[in-house]
Parts: structure tokens; sequence; C-alpha cells
């Protein structure tokens, strides 16, 4: 079996996984690591089929973009959890207290179960193997339901995990909503879900009805704060890689950003010079990638509409804006922008920018937390005094200083949002604790002093413990 596209496959599957766990609650090192392994030789032994598959899914995507978003960053998370995953498994060792003596405590880490993951599709290789292989190293079986919008991956996908696992291990799901929503109401041991805050409400409900523990990554609008001190070039030289990469539609792209109000031209002037640079021309460029699909392009040309009808000014960084055929979009900027516009209402995922001019810096901070919380933030500031103000005055689910994006292909940050913006972390060691249950154990020997607790209360003994320990 490759693709599983049925909800009778789907639920016989999930239910060979659990009879499977059943019988294999524990799984060795060894065995763990031989899973990461397989992981590993499906991306490396595979890069080309996989940087082809997406570009047909995408109309044409970067190959670039898939190596640096999917297969990059993979492999360093499969690399990190190889080197790391012996002492992960370590029981974690805690304080008894005196009163309890002689005793030792410890947490150790069981594996859940079944995990459910749910894959988008602007990162379909990396938004599937990350979380799976903390899943892995955590001991788990999983099932991952792909994003219907990329059939090709999937396929491929599909037919590589079938060569390197059982699916009574590893399975792929593909389908559309109704295969996606049978999914989600499934009895699994926890749901790991990236996806839209919308779509992340009916999971979580859907999650709710079984108990079923769940993460969720979702997204937002992540803004960007450029402090007044900084060089106006450093700060566009620090951000413009994490919005046109994939050609915006990460979740974790900047999606609207302060400026100094008197600097808002140079600002502009300065992402149309870094833009020139990196993309000369856009049609005839492999490096730059498409909209997904005809309708996520629509979307986005309705917030450019929407935005100029309310007085935006829309400035797209190239002059070759003729990219219905392509679904290609230059990087656009938007000045004049205002909380009437849907642009400033919903996450833009694409690569549109809105600009705002702003006085001072505490406007920005009351601004930032009257919307919801942001999965991330970004600052442009040498000033470590201006840093610890928005640090500690506002919420993301991280923060990146002087860089955007890059945090999440970091192997020990922990990645997650807050809020609106999500629940949980994954990635490195958080990742393995979010697949496992921390087991709490308490264990005595041989002696034990319990039994001088025991009634008749009231004694010297209890009089003694009372006045030690209650005060």
């Amino acid at each position: 079996m490759t693709e599983i596209t049925t909800i009778k496959a789907l639920e016989e599957t999930f239910l060979e996984q659990k009879e499977y766990f059943a019988c294999n609650t524990y799984p060795s090192y060894q065995e763990r690591i031989s899973d990461l392994m397989k992981l590993k030789t499906i991306l490396i032994d595979h890069q080309d089929a996989f940087i082809t598959a997406i570009s047909q899914d995408f109309g044409h995507r970067s190959a670039d973009d898939t190596k640096i978003g999917d297969i990059l960053t993979s492999v360093m998370g499969i690399n990190y959890a190889i080197k790391k995953l012996k002492g992960w498994m370590k029981p974690e060792k805690k304080h008894i207290g005196i009163l309890f003596q002689p005793a030792k405590g410890e947490v150790i880490f069981q594996p859940k179960g079944v995990v459910g993951i749910i894959a988008p599709w602007n990162y379909p290789v990396f938004l599937a193997f990350g979380p799976l292989t903390t899943a892995l190293a955590a001991g788990n079986t999983a099932m991952i339901k792909m994003s219907e919008y990329t059939p090709n991956t999937n396929t491929l996908l599909a037919t590589l995990v079938a060569e390197h696992f059982s699916c009574k291990k590893v399975a792929i799901v593909c389908g559309e909503v109704d295969i996606a929503t049978a999914f989600s109401n499934m009895a699994f041991d926890h749901i790991f879900f990236t996806g839209s805050t919308g779509v992340g409400k009916l999971v979580m409900k859907a999650a709710a009805e079984n108990l079923v523990p769940v993460t969720l990554e979702l997204g937002g609008k992540s803004p960007t704060i450029i402090d007044d001190d900084i060089d106006i070039k450093t700060a566009v030289s620090r951000l413009i890689l994490g919005k046109t990469l994939n050609s915006g539609q990460t979740c974790v792209a900047p999606d609207y950003l302060f400026c100094p109000e008197n600097k808002v031209a140079a600002l502009t002037q300065a992402f149309n010079d870094f833009y020139q640079n990196m993309y000369p021309d856009l049609q005839e460029n492999s490096d730059w990638t498409c909209i997904i699909n005809d309708g996520q392009k629509a979307r986005l040309d309705s917030l450019l509409t929407d935005a100029k009808e309310k007085g935006a000014n829309i400035i797209p960084l190239t002059a070759d804006t003729n990219s219905n055929s392509s679904r290609k979009m230059p990087l656009t900027l938007l000045t004049n922008v205002n909380d009437e516009m849907t642009v400033m209402q919903q996450e833009i995922f694409g690569p549109l920018l809105p600009i705002i001019g702003y006085k001072n810096i505490d406007e920005v901070i009351t601004y930032i937390n009257s919307k919801p919380r942001p999965l991330a933030l970004y600052i442009c500031s040498f000033n470590k005094a201006f840093q610890q103000q928005i640090l500690l005055k506002t919420h993301a689910g991280g923060v990146c200083i002087n860089d955007a994006a890059f945090h999440v292909a970091n192997d020990d940050l922990p990645f997650g949002g807050i809020g609106a913006s999500g629940m949980g972390q994954y990635h490195g060691s958080e990742g393995f604790k979010t697949f496992s249950h921390g087991k709490t154990v308490l264990s005595r020997g041989r002696i034990s002093l319990g039994t001088l607790l025991f009634p008749p209360f009231g004694n010297k003994i209890h009089q003694l413990v009372y006045k030690l320990f209650i005060r």
C-alpha cells in the first residue's frame, strides 16, 4: 500500500497501527535510530525527485526554495535527533523532599502511541518529516495527512515511505475534505496540526470528542519592527530573504512592518534595490516560486484590489507584473495602509508587505498587543534597551532579532505559537517530549517510614512533621 485515499483504508490502517503499537510499546534505541536513518535516506537519495515533484505542484518552485525549506531543514533535524536521542531517552531525575525519604523520583518518557500528523502544502516535506522525526524518535507510529494541493509530492512521498516502512509504522494519507474530516475525528494518541487558525479550531474541536491531545502550529500576522537607529539597508538585508523565500508562502514570513515614518521612503527604496539584485526579472527567473494555485493567486489579487480601493499605495518591485498565466507575483509593498483593509486583517501568506510608519515605539507595542498573538515577531535593532522593551511587553510564539524566519531552522530552538497562533512546541528535545508521555515514577526500596504517619493522628510524630513543614 502506498497512498491511503479512502475512509475504509484510513480506518483499517489506524487499527493496524494500534495493534502494532500494542506489541511494541517501547521501541529500542537501535530501532529508533534505524527509523531516523530511513527518513534521512529517503531525503538524501531522492532530492532531485522531490525538487521536481514540488515544482510540478507549484507550477514552478525554485529548486533552492525546496533544498533550503524542505530538504536541508529536514535532514538537519534528523541528524540532530540521531545525535541527541540517547540522552533524550534517559529518565529525568527529580528531587524527592526529605519528608518522603528514603525514595527516588524520576520521569520516564514513554511513546504516546499512534500519532496523527496533518501537514500543509507550503513546505510539504519539512512540515511532514519535521514532526515525524520527533514522533519516531519518541517511539511512536504515525499517519500523515498530506495536503490535496500537492498531489505529485504526496505520491512520491507515499511511494518512498512504503519502500522503507511498513504502513503499520508510517502511513501517508491523501484526499480531500472528507478524508481530512475523518482523519481529524480518529482517536489518535496525539494529533499534530500545521495550518490555518480557522482549520486548527476545527481540528481541536474534533479531537476534543475523543480527548485527544493536540499540538497546533498555526499562523497569524507576524509583525516586524525597525528601530530608528538602525541603518535601513542593514535592516532590509536581514528581512528580505525571510519574506521572499517560497514567494512569501511561509507561516513565519514577516506579515507587516513598522518603520519610523521619516524613513519609509528610504525603506521602500532599499527593498527595491535588494530585490532587483535578487530577482532581476520575474517570468524567466528560475529562482522565483509561483503562488501554489489559482485560488491562492486570486486571494492575493483581491487583497491588493481591496487595499488600493481603500487608499493604499501599491508598489510592486518589478515592472514585470503580467504574471497571471504563471502565477508569479513580485514582492509588492503597500504604504498608507489602515485596519479597514483586508490585507491588515488576514494573514497574507504571499509576497505582499504592508508598511506602517510610526512616531514612537509605545504606539507600536499598543497596536501589536491589540491584535491576536502572532506566531513570530521580528526586531531590527542593535539597541539592547529597545530589544528588551519589545521582548518583555509583547507576546509571540518566537522572536528573531536582526533576522527573520530562520529561528525555525535551528534544531535546538523550540518552535510553536501562542494563543491564536497555536499551542505546544516541537523541534529538538521539545518535539521528543511533545510526542512522549512523561510518566512520573516514585519508587521506594525495602525501607519505608510511611507507617510513622498512620493514624491515630495527633501523636508527637505528626506534631513534629506539621511544625517542620507547615511554615
